[in-house]
């Protein structure tokens, strides 16, 4: 088992935003596996709307295929202005974004997510 960094000094949460409900339960699974705290949302408008509530997040992994008013990309962009230390991660089964298309900071990783990467990827950017 690999020990996340929730599991070192408190918990670190983590927001988990996938409309596809088998798929986020995944992601869910790997990042409670790993230690960490799990919020989730199935759009960019309730993620945004847990956001606002909540002080604590420290990490949102998104995926970029999404209905509603913004894709992973345009939610991803937008925590970056608005909460700018929150760590993101965004994935999908499509195309990968080119870098210039992503936020400062962000990492792409593809689907089918890889338990181990993601795991080692959440570590590094919590570290």
């Amino acid at each position: 088992m690999i020990i996340g960094r929730g599991d070192v000094g408190g918990s670190v949460i983590v927001l988990i935003v996938e409309d596809e409900p088998l798929q986020r339960l995944d992601m869910i699974d790997i990042a409670e596996e790993a230690g960490f705290e799990v919020l989730e949302a199935h759009d960019a408008d309730h993620a945004i709307a847990l956001l606002e509530k909540r002080t604590d997040v420290r990490l949102v992994l998104t995926d970029i295929d999404m209905p509603g008013a913004m894709d992973g990309l345009k939610l991803a962009a937008a925590v970056r202005r608005r909460w700018p230390p929150i760590k993101i991660i965004v994935t999908t089964a499509g195309v990968a974004p080119v870098q210039a298309d992503l936020p400062n900071g962000a990492v792409f990783l593809p689907k089918p997510l890889n338990h181990r990467r993601v795991i080692e990827t959440m570590n590094r950017l919590m570290a």
